[in-house]
């Protein structure tokens, strides 16, 4: 496989903060023209199952994965696993302590919005959740959308979700080490997901790829939902300067949400290591 493939490697279903199911999502991709995918929902493995069987049910390779929320430099950043052994003890392990304080987050995200007026929005929040252990502020966006308090979801989050608004809430994840360290005890690779996206100095962004690396991690995603054609061209690079592994992945959520579609993103740059090279004997 070369880096001329419609590789989408990280979307989320129903078992996390996504809207659609992961065998409708398995449909999707294919649809599209998806020829290797992975399902990376946040913090959870409960659904690879589920995607490998209705990958294979449409001819379309699959790939394990997960998306773990870390805590870096006061700001959440997110390492995707690909190719994990899913009955791994300790990622299993450490993936249910990351889940652990999302609900105690939640109840504390709907009080801050009681302040200011928004009632139930626990209740409501927990009317979107398909697992109640993974409750998001995205389930809250939904809820607040459905009501009528906003207009769309991104709305929601500039007014009420992010850092300094009534319903925002930081939350501690794991740490970077542990991270990496879950992912690649379970035999996958651990890749900087949307890297654009944290908004860090060039220094931070640095210090975070030079831990990434030091702890064992080996994959950047390049092309990414949310970079822009100039953001492809800089993480390409920092996929070179660091010696990592390139990665694509939509990260679809919603027919309704998602600004990128399962599998319309454009292909790797030239001159990079594609993700699926070095994870070939672990593709289904």
């Amino acid at each position: 496989m070369t880096s001329i493939l419609n590789a989408d490697l990280h979307c989320h279903s129903v078992v996390s903060d996504g809207t659609l199911t992961p065998e409708a999502l398995a449909e999707r991709a294919a649809s599209n023209g998806v020829e290797l995918w992975a399902l990376t929902d946040h913090d959870e493995i409960g659904g690879q199952a589920r995607a490998a069987a209705a990958a294979k049910a449409v001819g379309m390779r699959y790939i394990t994965g997960v998306e773990i929320s870390v805590t870096f430099l006061g700001k959440t950043v997110h390492i995707v696993g690909l190719g994990i052994d899913t009955d791994n003890a300790e990622l299993r392990e450490g993936l249910e302590q990351t889940r652990g304080g999302r609900r105690l987050r939640a109840q504390d995200m709907a009080d801050g919005l009681a302040k200011v007026g928004i009632k139930g929005a626990f209740e409501g929040a927990l009317q979107y959740v398909g697992n109640p252990d993974l409750i998001s502020r995205t389930h809250f966006a939904r809820h607040l959308v459905e009501t009528g308090v906003c207009k769309e979801t991104n709305e929601v989050f500039r007014k009420y979700l992010t850092e300094g608004k009534p319903g925002y809430v930081e939350h501690r994840w794991a740490t970077l080490k542990d991270a990496v360290g879950w992912i690649t005890g379970a035999g996958g690779m651990a890749v900087v997901a949307h890297p654009a996206r944290y908004k860090f100095t060039p220094n931070e962004e640095f210090a975070l790829f030079t831990e990434f690396k030091g702890h064992g991690g080996r994959g950047v995603e390049v092309v990414t939902g949310s970079h822009s054609a100039a953001e492809y061209v800089t993480y390409a690079a920092t996929a070179q300067e660091f010696g990592l592994a390139a990665s694509r992945g939509s990260d679809f959520h919603s027919p309704l949400e998602s600004h990128t579609e399962l599998g319309t993103l454009p292909y790797l740059p030239g001159g990079l290591t594609p993700v699926w090279e070095l994870l070939a004997t672990r593709i289904q």
